[in-house]
């Protein structure tokens, strides 16, 4: 049996093998087998699991620094148009037709500081990433190296998007409130009222409004996670470390 075939079978049996009852040697010998030698991955031959996980760890800890970065300063929503936060439906609906009557102010403020708020709140979420990169398993690490170019960025949704929402969320509403953004809705669902062509918003709207915000702001950072996690596999001059282009050479 060729070592290509080897590692397949090695691969298609370990949900069978029961990780948690291997040695850690016995482990990273597993993971070695499935993603280094010589004939299936160039460039990655004698890499062994620590290493492989500690590359993922790197490759995930980049995206999350810039991805940080990126969308948590002034603007980073905001000016951003491919994550810019929008109002949500009724809300942007009323929007438009004020706009027609230059009435909209409010409402264009108020989407800036649902906006201002996702800004705020992403910095905070780090903790809970850091999380998510500790305790990635033998077994995630291999399905991210033999992934696609956001595979690694998928695992991480897929782990922290209940822990993100859940953390989000108050300090969404907390940054709103700071912001007046709240008092500003506030204020226009009660003048709404007496605008014949404004539909009726319900009395979840408010927190419509911040459960809108809290996802648009999560799949921004995701967004530019996967971007990273992406440069770093197609682009050498993005792994800057040695363990980053050992995994990902």
């Amino acid at each position: 049996m060729t070592q290509s075939m080897n590692r397949r079978a090695i691969l298609a049996a370990l949900p069978a093998v029961g990780l948690a009852a291997c040695s850690t040697d016995e482990i990273n010998s597993v993971l070695g087998s499935v993603i280094g030698g010589a004939d299936g991955l160039p460039g990655r031959a004698g890499l062994s699991g620590a290493e492989a996980a500690a590359g993922i760890r790197a490759a995930l800890e980049n995206g999350v620094g810039s991805a940080i970065a990126q969308v948590g300063r002034s603007n980073g929503y905001f000016g951003d148009p491919t994550i810019r936060i929008p109002l949500p439906g009724t809300l942007g609906d009323i929007r438009d037709r004020l706009a027609r009557f230059g009435l909209s102010g409010s409402l264009d403020n108020l989407e800036l500081q649902l906006n201002r708020g996702a800004e705020t709140a992403a910095p905070q979420a780090r903790s809970i990433f850091v999380s998510a990169i500790k305790a990635l398993s033998i077994s995630d690490a291999i399905g991210i190296v033999q992934g696609g170019p956001t595979s690694a960025t998928d695992y991480f949704q897929r782990e922290t998007t209940g822990s993100l929402t859940d953390l989000f969320s108050p300090i969404m509403t907390s940054a709103l409130q700071r912001a007046g953004a709240i008092q500003t809705f506030d204020n226009l669902v009660s003048r709404l009222d007496s605008i014949p062509l404004a539909p009726q918003l319900g009395a979840d709207a408010k927190s419509d409004l911040i459960n809108h915000g809290v996802k648009r702001g999560l799949s921004g950072l995701f967004t530019y996670i996967g971007e990273e996690e992406a440069a770093i596999r197609a682009n050498p001059a993005k792994r800057t470390s040695e363990i980053l282009r050992r995994v990902f050479g």
